[in-house]
This record gives structure tokens, sequence and C-alpha cells, in this order.
């Protein structure tokens, strides 16, 4: 069973997971391409950080950043072993729900056009292609998605 739950960015499991990450988007993008958040900027107060796990191994984090009017979804990762297992879709459902939680009514994202199981996980449930937003630029290889959020389970 996958248990998501809400943790610090900065323990030993977390770090990992969050240090794999930022590795690949190094490996598929230059600097400037690459707009992940640090491990010290995860611990903001207008973040909410997430595990999942399976038993005692944690396989996938996601945050959930709080912006005025939409909430983000930030440092989404699951585990190269652990793909095709539900961990991305469990994470998913849970910054949905603690969006909702939040008040939030829409959610947005931004990830690479690399990451093509990503924006296919992403399309599954609900993601569309949007225009660039924020402070991102508009730099060829970034993918926008939002979805509209209602207070029932979409």
């Amino acid at each position: 069973m996958i248990v998501v739950e809400a943790s610090a960015p900065n323990t030993p499991e977390a770090t990992r997971l969050l240090d794999a990450s930022q590795a690949l988007m190094r490996r598929l993008y230059n600097p400037e391409e690459n707009h992940f958040l640090s491990h010290d900027a995860l611990l903001a107060d207008d973040i909410r950080f997430f595990i999942a796990r399976i038993g005692d191994e944690v396989l996938g984090c996601a945050a959930l950043q709080i912006k005025t009017g939409y909430g983000e979804v930030k440092s989404f990762y699951t585990d190269e072993a652990a793909r095709g297992r539900g961990i991305g879709a469990a994470l998913l459902r849970q910054i949905e729900d603690q969006a909702r939680a939040e008040g939030l009514p829409l959610l947005r994202l931004e990830t690479g056009d690399a990451l093509a199981a990503a924006c296919r996980l992403y399309e599954r449930h609900g993601y569309t292609r949007c225009g660039v937003f924020g402070d991102y630029p508009d730099n060829g290889v970034s993918v926008f998605m939002q979805k509209p959020l209602t207070s029932a389970q979409g």
C-alpha cells in the first residue's frame, strides 16, 4: 500500500530523492533552464512537502507551493526503480487534496519537454498545457500545465 504523508524536505530519505531529481534536471537541461527549488527553499512557510512510501521505503516526493490565486506543483519526483507503481498518481492526489484544503482554485506546474513520462502522468490526471505563468521565462524547453480544482474530488 502506498502511503503519502507530510514530511520535511531535509530528512535523509527526502534529501536522497531531491538530490536524484536535481541531478537528473542538471543532466537534461542547461542551468538557466532549471527551475527547481533548493532544499532550503523547500523549508519555507509557503511550501507543503510530501513523501510517498511503501512500507519503510520512501519512493517519491512532491511539494505544493502556495501562490496568490493558485498552487504550484514543485519538486515532483519518483525513484526510477519505483516508476509505474502508482507513486506519482498518489502524490498528485495528495497535492490536489492539500490545495483544495488550502482553498486554492487552480494548480499549475512547470516541467520539461524531455520528461515525456511526467507530461503523460499530468495529462492523465487532468492537467492541460497552458502558457507561461509566474516568473518563468519562455525558454523553449519548459512545458507549462494547469488544472482547475473543485471542492469535490476531480
